[in-house]
């Protein structure tokens, strides 16, 4: 037993204490309501299958006049740049007449920027970063402590760098490059379910630093209120981080039972200078499907194509941002680009919704969000912003239909349906002209 002494007005900052092998150990602890008067969140918990979140983003936006469908409600037509998901439109809703209400200062980095972050870009002359964490990050800080990777960063454009942000001027840059992801999350340490695992011996030492204090956390949750003890619950079961990894590799689930180890892709060579997009990115999907399958990580950042993109694409005369300014007309070009965007997309989540989980798929425990840096390329906009979701998230969302706001209602109630639906029991989402404090009810069950 501790016979360390709690009160309820601890310090700011607080900490555990235990001794291991006759040496004084510590753990620190998040701030507390006890001393700091703040209502922290707190994790929610789990169903039979974990539920997953992936954001889908590309570059360059759209053509509104081909994206927005001409129907609302569940009787919309995938038609033009949508066309495409014909083949998952029950999975899929559509999201329109949503507009990031932050400031549009910085062309293909705003809208984005303010999306993520709910934030203003901090701006210092020629150079821009987030002013807070893009909500991936946010929900990684939540539940990412039971998963091997709290989150996953990948891209399909070579050497992409992505839009996760942990803070202004941190960002988690995407692994791009096929056969090294594959290494990343099925390399040698990889077991799958009924393999004999490769222990790392370093790892419970780790766990014994943390029982060495739970007598001093037990302690202290008799002395503070409801949400501290959630919050101290939460913290620990972030920092045995490496002891639930021995329990995975240990261990054979049968919620894991779609798990298995992936066929090691072969090499895509540009062609003519041209990465192979679609080849690339379903190569990416495939992998990062059997990752959730695997319940290798619950929050994923997909990069197809980074904002100001100028890949060329098979057939383009240019690259792509500069065809969206230079292309005449209708831009044919730019189209065809979007419309091969959303097909490889449409592969993602039909390689999602063709995992079984129970009676269920994988697709109806995911919320994937799909949307770019901009709605009309050639003119830098973010109303009209892209948007569009899939997977249920465990009964949380409702799909198979298309919504329209005729108000241009701020984009940010949609992260902050996300976060609340990933059990992050988040109050609001965003500062200033991005803060909101109510989801967008339309999608929620």
């Amino acid at each position: 037993m501790s016979d360390r002494k709690w009160t309820q007005r601890l310090d700011r900052r607080t900490f555990l204490r235990g001794v291991l092998g006759g040496a004084a150990v510590t753990i620190g602890l998040p701030i507390l309501e006890a001393s700091f008067g703040r209502r922290l969140s707190a994790r929610a918990a789990e169903g039979a299958f974990p539920t997953r979140f992936g954001l889908f983003f590309w570059g360059n936006g759209m053509h509104p006049a081909r994206w927005v469908p001409d129907v609302t409600g569940p009787d919309w037509t995938p038609a033009g740049q949508l066309a495409p998901l014909a083949g998952v439109k029950g999975d899929l809703t559509v999201l329109t007449g949503l507009e990031v209400k932050t400031d549009n200062y910085v062309a293909h980095a705003s809208g984005p920027g303010g999306f993520l972050s709910g934030q203003n870009l901090i701006v210092n002359g020629e150079e821009h970063t987030f002013a807070g964490p893009s909500f991936d990050q946010i929900m990684a800080t939540e539940i990412g402590g039971e998963t091997l990777f709290r989150s996953l960063e990948v891209g399909v454009e070579p050497g992409c760098a992505g839009l996760s942000h942990n803070g202004p001027d941190s960002t988690n840059p995407p692994e791009s490059d096929p056969a090294k992801l594959f290494e990343r999350l099925f390399g040698p340490s990889f077991t799958a379910p009924g393999e004999e695992p490769i222990l790392d011996p370093t790892l419970a030492l780790r766990r014994s630093v943390l029982d060495s204090v739970m007598e001093d956390a037990k302690s202290l949750k008799g002395v503070v209120g409801n949400h501290d003890k959630l919050r101290i619950d939460q913290h620990l079961a972030s920092v045995r981080d490496l002891e639930l990894r021995i329990a995975r590799l240990e261990d054979d689930p049968p919620s894991l039972a779609a798990c298995s180890r992936p066929t090691a892709p072969g090499e895509i060579p540009d062609i003519d200078g041209r990465p192979q997009m679609s080849a690339r990115s379903h190569v990416v999907s495939d992998l990062v499907t059997m990752a959730f399958a695997c319940d290798m990580t619950r929050v994923l950042h997909y990069t197809y194509s980074d904002p100001l993109s100028d890949v060329l694409y098979p057939g383009a005369t240019a690259g792509h941002h500069q065809l969206t300014h230079d292309e005449p007309g209708e831009q044919p070009i730019v189209d065809g680009i979007v419309t091969s965007i959303m097909a490889d997309f449409a592969y993602f989540i039909e390689a999602l919704r063709g995992v079984p989980e129970g009676d269920e798929t994988l697709l109806d425990h995911c919320a994937i969000l799909a949307t770019s840096d901009t709605s009309y390329g050639r003119t830098h906009q973010i109303d009209e912003f892209p948007l569009l979701l899939a997977g249920r998230a465990g009964g949380a969302f409702t799909t198979g239909f298309h919504y329209r706001s005729e108000t241009n209602h701020n984009a940010c109630v949609v992260p902050l349906s996300l976060l609340r639906a990933m059990g992050v029991f988040a109050s609001e989402f965003g500062v200033d002209a991005g803060r909101v404090t109510e989801g967008l009810s339309a999608i929620e069950v």
